[in-house]
């Protein structure tokens, strides 16, 4: 049996459970560990509380495995199963190391740990993966209304630029030096010219509007993406458990310019319209090494633009 831990934010939650619909298409017996969010001496290290949100999305399918299946691929969680090991290493107990691990679709009995941030892991399965990820609705009836509002101007519109910031956790002294300073001014600056210059080649010169997408809406509304003309939107009524409804809003733009972050990753991923654009910095973590077309093949179809706004 593979289990494959579900840890993290909800974008990473995503990643997680696509590689398990992967598995599970290959023929193998997959489950999921979602003891990750039950723990409390876990919970009481990380920076950032989570919650299980994979449970949001309507009927999304998925096989959760017992204590027991656990114990028999991953050992016990005590004092002694931790130490056991820490100091032997159990052949079965994989943790994430690269950006992408092509031996994982031949393992057949193993606990896997990590992001599986990776493109390539689920790019062929995405068709189906967009349809099971059903969004459910805002309770607020206005606040429902104003996501129909804005999703179908999106839709219509062949300008439409969607853009999301993250700040955060990612201020926290423990995070900036492995996720600050990718996403720069320079980043954006780049990006928003690259989709403006393939929207051009395309649809004809138009104003492009940006609807702004951020953890922190007030610093957002300080910021102009764009020609001094092109209006700006920045969503601030998902708040709270509706969080998750600004990635489904997102996917309704025709581009995405994502931060380095998977929430926005899935904005993009996402969408199903044939016309779109998908933008996402070169790095995601300032420890990683990699080339362009390393990086095009691990991310097909993606435009990628760098810290200084150079895109490849």
């Amino acid at each position: 049996m593979v289990i494959i831990q579900i840890a993290g934010g909800l974008g990473n939650q995503m990643q997680q459970y696509a590689l398990y619909r992967k598995l599970r298409k290959l023929g193998h017996n997959c489950k999921l560990d979602i003891s990750w969010f039950e723990s409390d001496r876990i919970q009481k290290k990380v920076l950032t509380k989570r919650k299980l949100e994979l449970t949001r999305f309507e009927n999304l399918p998925m096989e959760i495995c017992t204590e027991s299946e656990k114990q028999q691929v991953y050992g016990s969680d005590d004092f002694l199963g931790r130490l056991k090991r820490k100091l032997f290493r159990r052949p079965t107990h994989f943790v994430e190391s690269e950006m992408y691990h092509p031996e994982l679709f031949n393992i057949s009995d193993g606990y896997l740990r990590g992001y599986f941030a990776c493109d390539k892991y689920y790019a062929d399965i995405m068709p189906q993966i967009r349809r099971d990820f059903i969004f459910p609705v805002s309770a607020d009836a206005k606040v429902e209304q104003k996501n129909l509002t804005i999703r179908g101007i999106m839709q219509s519109d062949p300008y439409s630029v969607c853009i999301h910031i993250r700040r955060g956790d990612y201020l926290a002294p423990e995070n900036v030096e492995l996720l600050g300073g990718i996403c720069t001014p320079e980043y954006y600056a780049g990006a928003v010219e690259e989709v403006r210059r393939r929207f051009y080649e395309t649809s004809g010169e138009g104003k492009l509007t940006f609807y702004i997408f951020s953890d922190d809406p007030a610093y957002a509304k300080t910021l102009h993406f764009g020609k001094e003309d092109e209006e700006n939107v920045v969503i601030d009524w998902n708040t709270g458990e509706d969080n998750l409804l600004d990635m489904g809003l997102m996917r309704h733009g025709r581009a995405m310019i994502c931060a380095n972050s998977t929430f926005s990753f899935w904005g993009a991923r996402l969408s199903f319209r044939t016309d779109k654009l998908m933008v996402r910095p070169f790095y995601h973590r300032n420890n990683q090494t990699t080339d362009p077309e390393t990086m095009h093949d691990y991310w097909k179809d993606w435009i990628l633009a760098d810290k200084d706004g150079s895109v490849y």
